[in-house]
């Protein structure tokens, strides 16, 4: 065996590790089912760096890791939207076409590159009723998971994730949906931490607006949101 040999499985590995720890510092973000749509709520106090973005029509992406990386990836998947839609149909944009090129982007770099992308993403898409709603889960090596009602993504998602399962229900309005979101977000190593309208990012995918369904809730729409 020449010095220095190192085995491709241990290779993966080392890489996989790498890409964990980097998303694990990261603040979490959840993706969550509610009547009207999809909600999407982050942990994130900037104001000009934005987790939450909008790809389409129908479409959206929440992500967490690394800014610039993830970043990369959300205009790469625009211009992908729009070049197909302008050379097909609008209606030939689906998540699940977003949700597959982005597979294989993040796996072939994380088989070909030297460094992972430290980043896990999501596509949503909103359906014209909640039984055609889809989320799709991300990481880093491209693997797909179609998720039903909720996503939670970063350092905490495990908390996040067992808060979820226990209280969400289908049907939830925004109200409801975004309190059990920012509670969920809250709960961090078994202790409970209050995030105010400053700390979080929100949008929506709601089904009952026009053509575009993304729209976002700023301070003022989440603090009537969370008192009521």
């Amino acid at each position: 065996m020449p010095f220095g040999y190192v085995s491709p499985e241990q290779v993966m590995k080392d890489r996989a590790d790498y890409a964990r720890k980097g998303i694990a510092r990261g603040r979490s973000v959840l993706v969550t089912t509610y009547v009207d749509g999809i909600l999407f709520v982050a942990e994130n106090p900037s104001s000009a760096l934005h987790k939450v973005s909008e790809i389409y029509d129908r479409i959206a992406f929440a992500a967490v890791g690394k800014y610039n990386e993830f970043e990369n990836l959300r205009q790469a998947g625009v211009r992908i939207a729009d070049l197909r839609g302008y050379s097909y149909d609008r209606t030939d944009v689906t998540g699940r076409m977003l949700a597959n090129t982005y597979a294989q982007v993040l796996g072939t770099i994380f088989t070909t590159e030297s460094k992972p992308y430290e980043v896990e993403i999501t596509v949503a898409e909103v359906g014209e009723t909640a039984v055609g709603d889809q989320l799709y889960r991300l990481t880093y090596d491209g693997s797909v998971a179609d998720e039903q009602s909720y996503v939670a993504m970063g350092g905490n998602a495990e908390a996040v994730s067992s808060r979820m399962q226990q209280d969400h229900r289908d049907g939830m309005a925004l109200g409801e949906a975004l309190a059990l979101g920012v509670a969920a977000l809250s709960t961090a190593d078994g202790e409970q931490r209050t995030l105010t309208a400053a700390q979080l990012e929100v949008a929506v995918l709601d089904r009952q607006r026009p053509r575009r369904k993304f729209r976002r809730l700023l301070d003022a729409q989440l603090e009537q949101l969370l008192s009521s």
